[in-house]
């Protein structure tokens, strides 16, 4: 049954492809011209940098050409010089620690704090929770980072903010594209495209496999990933597109060392990793649809809806066996006017099921019965934002935002034997509503057309998500995280600069932390009383004739304010300082260069301040040929110096200065190579 979807996706892209070679039609001595004309339900990078202008705050957007000179695997491939964004892999595949500004601190995997969307629509499930294997880099033409407050136009009122992965077209996709790559840890991916512009109508296909035996034991990915979008205008006001998603992804997973099995064997999995057989294997299928009215004099409707479900087989401390089924829409009003005032606004609704059954991992198979849940996850939110001209390149933007979010749990079997499998008679079910009333406000000032000031005031508002509540030993109907946050910053653009500033200070009101004690188990989550989150995101490009450098800054000041247990203590998880980049000769389709990722301090994996994970340097090479069509090539070498480092950590609550195993090593010396034909 799995099949089915690929070999109907593989039907689609024959056709695609006989439409691509049939519409390379010679015609002898004759131009034809038309007017373009933008597609509202598919902004293309150039409509979206100058929207991005407009908004007070850190937002910005990755030319998804920039990361595809090299390995295109994971979302750190893709996200890894983003302003702003931390993104370090668990072990070198898809399972991530990504945070924006803090958000979702402890978690490595199944990401929370952000809005992650694919096209405009959610990738995440109706409870706020997301699996980064949803996204495939390669099927990107563009990525949006709107960091915290800034993603307000998508409904996210969330501390980190949004990040919306949006596909090429049938418009700005190549007829054809080919791709292969290759490399170390018996790495492979194929990758293929086939697009074709019908006119007002376009599609877009594409197909991706890839493995891996990973640098680590028992860390195999065998990930199958397939895209496709169909769109168009239906009349001069009337556009729409559908965008259809399956994906296959089965992982293994190695587990956490501690520091000393690191330094002995990095490459080593943990004991129960692979007693236990763990691994997270799921199906996911997904529709989506944007359509866009334009209804005259500067009004426009967006209508953005969805439906996905998704199948988990999930063996850990336990099988987890979930099914998940979520839908919902998001209906937006815009409005401009030539005297530079605009408007956005809206009402979301969301709602998402969990059928999460539990066992006992019996080396990696289902053994008895331990656990029944149905999760029920409904939202229902409104927004809206203004922007107001004050006098010539002057703007106030002010905003406001409502939340209506429900999470209940009905326990069908009540026996919470959450490690050692004998049953505790416990009853899980809850039903919890969290309502919230944000606000934020802006001030952008354009000193020139290419230097922009800004600074804003906002609050977040986020419910927990159903890993936050129920599942452990400790069971907790747990608070809202809510924050006020103050940010300025500049945006400079030129022909040679691209520089992104921002400097911002959270005050965090019942901070999500999940925490774990010495022995690795988990306690639960906790809403902290009070934090702070505060630092500096610099990122950009600096172009020097044929040489380019691009990169990104971050100062990471985490803490506990004044807490009753912890003081002033940092917060586990994310090093205090963050440097990457990559500095590229390119010149008519080639480059080469070296790229590199600093952490230069060491920081704390628990929260008590007596276990730390060192800081690094490594390096690495990339060179190629990218021309915009035809046959081009890389080859990329990472770590180069063969550093054993640690990429991220878990978090726990009190190490009491023991080794624990919370280490995730990074990758050792590896060597990748690539082959592109572009049509």
């Amino acid at each position: 049954m799995r099949k089915y979807p690929m070999l109907s996706l593989l039907a689609l892209s024959v056709s695609l492809a006989n439409f691509a070679h049939a519409g390379q039609v010679e015609l002898d001595k004759t131009l034809v011209t038309d007017e373009y004309r933008s597609d509202p339900s598919a902004p293309t990078l150039a409509e979206k940098k100058a929207d991005f202008a407009h908004i007070p705050g850190g937002a910005g957007v990755v030319d998804a050409e920039t990361y595809k000179t090299g390995r295109s695997s994971t979302l750190q491939d893709a996200l890894g010089l983003a302003t702003g964004v931390f993104i370090q892999p668990r072990f070198g595949a898809e399972e991530a620690r990504l945070s924006i500004r803090g958000s979702g601190l402890q978690r490595t995997f199944h990401g929370r704090g952000l809005l992650l969307m694919q096209d405009g629509a959610p990738v995440n499930l109706a409870d706020g929770s997301f699996d980064f294997q949803t996204i495939e880099p390669l099927a990107t033409d563009h990525v949006e980072v709107l960091r915290g407050a800034n993603a307000w136009r998508y409904g996210a009122a969330n501390l980190g903010g949004a990040i919306n992965f949006v596909s090429p077209t049938g418009k700005t996709a190549p007829p054809v594209t080919l791709r292969a790559e290759g490399g170390s840890f018996d790495y492979q991916r194929l990758y293929g495209v086939f697009a074709q512009d019908f006119g007002d109508w376009d599609g877009f296909v594409s197909l991706n496999q890839y493995t891996q035996d990973g640098f680590r034991d028992h860390s195999k990915q065998d990930n199958q990933r397939y895209f496709a979008n169909l769109g168009g205008r239906i009349n001069e006001r009337l556009a729409t597109r559908f965008y259809l998603t399956h994906v296959e992804s089965d992982s293994d997973l190695p587990g956490s060392l501690t520091k000393a099995q690191m330094r002995q064997n990095p490459e080593q999995a943990s004991q129960s990793s692979i007693t236990g057989d763990q691994q997270r294997d799921f199906d996911l299928n997904r529709l989506g649809n944007i359509t866009a009215l334009d209804l005259g004099g500067g009004h426009s409707l967006e209508l953005s809806s969805y439906y996905s479900e998704k199948s988990l087989f999930h063996p850990i401390f336990q099988v987890l066996d979930v099914d998940s089924e979520d839908y919902g829409l998001r209906l937006a009003h815009k409005w401009e006017n030539a005297q530079g005032w605009r408007w956005a606004g809206g009402v979301e609704a969301s709602q998402g099921r969990n059928w999460d059954s539990r066992y006992v991992n019996v080396g990696g198979e289902k053994g008895r019965k331990v656990n029944e849940l149905h999760q029920t996850a409904r939202n229902l939110n409104a927004f809206g934002e203004l922007e107001i001209p004050l006098a010539e390149r002057w703007a106030l933007i002010g905003g406001l935002a409502w939340l209506h979010q429900e999470r209940e749990v009905d326990d069908r079997l009540r026996c919470n034997a959450f490690v050692t499998g004998f049953c505790l008679a416990q009853d899980e079910s809850f039903n919890k509503t969290y309502v919230g009333r944000i606000a934020r406000i802006g001030l952008r000032h354009d000193l020139s057309e290419e230097l922009q000031l800004f600074t804003n005031l906002s609050q977040s508002f986020e419910p927990p998500t159903f890993s936050e509540l129920t599942g452990g030993q400790v069971v907790t109907a747990n608070d809202a995280q809510k924050a006020n946050t103050l940010e300025a910053g500049l945006r400079w653009q030129r022909d040679d600069i691209d520089l992104d500033l921002a400097v911002y200070r959270s005050e965090i009101r019942d901070e999500l932390l999940a925490l774990n004690d010495a022995n690795g188990q988990p306690l639960g989550t906790v809403n902290a009383d009070r934090t702070i989150h505060q630092g500096i995101e610099l990122g950009g490009a600096w172009t020097l004739d044929q040489f380019v450098l691009r990169g990104q800054y971050l100062f990471n000041d985490f803490r506990f304010d004044n807490d009753d247990r912890y003081g002033d203590n940092r917060l586990a998880g994310l090093p205090r300082q963050f440097v990457k980049g990559e500095a590229l000769w390119q010149r008519e389709g080639w480059y080469a260069g070296p790229t590199f990722e600093w952490v230069p301090t060491h920081y704390n994996v628990d929260q008590a301040e007596t276990l730390f994970a060192d800081g690094y340097a490594i390096w690495g090479l990339k060179g190629g040929y990218r021309p915009s069509e035809g046959f081009g090539f890389f080859v990329e070498g990472r770590n180069l110096s063969d550093k054993t480092y640690v990429a991220t950590t878990g978090v726990i609550a009190d190490a009491r200065g023991r080794d624990s195993a919370q280490f995730l090593p990074g990758d050792g010396r590896s060597l990748y190579v690539g082959l592109e034909w572009r049509m």
